[in-house]
């Protein structure tokens, strides 16, 4: 029996001769590591359907970005949790806000030693759960009155020294409007990561729960993207571009691996993707139930992302995965 003169096991034969062959390369600094901070509580409040993450006070969240650095990895998102909504969202920029106030305790903790990321949103500072103004119907967000409050919520974050600023919240001009407010006001090297491909998925529950941002009524599907539709995804991404974007986002990761690759050779900006809470509860979840096994499959679905085409993978496996990646 004959074989070929190249044999690819020759290449799998050790460990070392398996990691001088990978293709992709997973690093702590490439991960971005989502948090939320809560207004009014004394002490951290675990997640139930996060395993190992928390609702954080002021000061259990410089600790928690301490530990981040520690392990190297290289930026965090801010989510934050007001004790007090209304029906514009007013708390989200106000500049002694729950996120803006986590901003300045982080530089003045960390300097320039981590990137700063502050998610820009609505939806956890309304009393309704959407993510912009409501207009006349009870379901419809008027987007164009929205975009004025996200361009104030953009000045008022990297006032309090955001390095990014992240819209989520998928409104048509969005990135326009924020760099017209930011390069006004005088911040013109504050850079936008739009959450450009951002679909209207089932894996957002547990964020949901953390972030108590779930709409009192209808669903977001209006303004998030259909899950279909990889084209629709791809021109809204040349939009935002086109409007200033820094980077773009598609969100979540696993279900849109093919939307991410083809965002990656379509794009020349950086490319996130997050891999949401519902990826991650469910990984932990088959963990717990002794199914897979919970570091290999962290990594793994890691490794998936940025085989895709993830230049950043945003992941609450961030601080576990630096570990393992040491």
């Amino acid at each position: 029996m004959s074989f070929p003169s190249f044999r690819s096991r020759r290449w799998r034969r050790t460990e070392a001769l398996r990691r001088l062959s990978q293709e992709v390369e997973l690093s702590a600094r490439q991960l971005i590591a989502p948090l939320f901070v809560k207004e009014g509580i004394r002490d951290p409040v675990p997640i139930s359907s996060l395993p190992g993450q928390l609702q954080h006070t002021l000061s259990s969240l410089v600790q928690e970005v301490g530990e981040l650095v520690e392990v190297g990895v290289g930026a965090v998102i801010l989510f934050g949790i007001p004790a007090r909504k209304d029906p514009v969202g007013s708390g989200a920029w106000d500049d002694e806000g729950v996120v803006q106030s986590a901003l300045r305790a982080l530089r003045s903790e960390f300097g320039d030693r981590v990137v700063l990321v502050a998610d820009l949103c609505l939806c956890e500072y309304t009393d309704h759960g959407h993510c912009g103004v409501l207009a006349d119907g009870p379901e419809t967000v008027d987007n164009d009155r929205t975009l004025e409050l996200y361009g104030r919520i953009a000045v008022s974050q990297a006032r309090a020294g955001a390095d990014v600023i992240a819209p989520s919240g998928v409104m048509d001009g969005q990135v326009a409007a924020i760099r017209r407010a930011l390069d006004a006001a005088g911040f013109p090297h504050t850079a936008i990561l739009s959450y450009a491909a951002k679909f209207a998925s089932s894996f957002y529950g547990p964020f949901r729960d953390a972030a108590e941002s779930a709409p009192r009524f209808g669903d977001r599907r209006s303004y998030q993207l259909a899950p279909p539709n990889l084209r629709a995804a791809l021109r809204r991404v040349e939009e935002e571009v086109a409007e200033g974007a820094d980077a773009v986002m598609v969100k979540p990761a696993l279900p849109y691996l093919d939307v991410l690759r083809a965002v990656r050779e379509r794009c020349a900006v950086p490319v996130a993707a997050y891999c949401v809470s519902g990826e991650y509860a469910m990984v932990h979840a088959a963990a717990q139930r002794g199914w897979l096994d919970l570091p290999s499959a962290m990594l793994e679905v890691l490794l998936a992302i940025r085989r895709a085409g993830a230049d950043w993978i945003l992941t609450y496996f961030a601080k576990d995965a630096a570990r393992l990646l040491r």
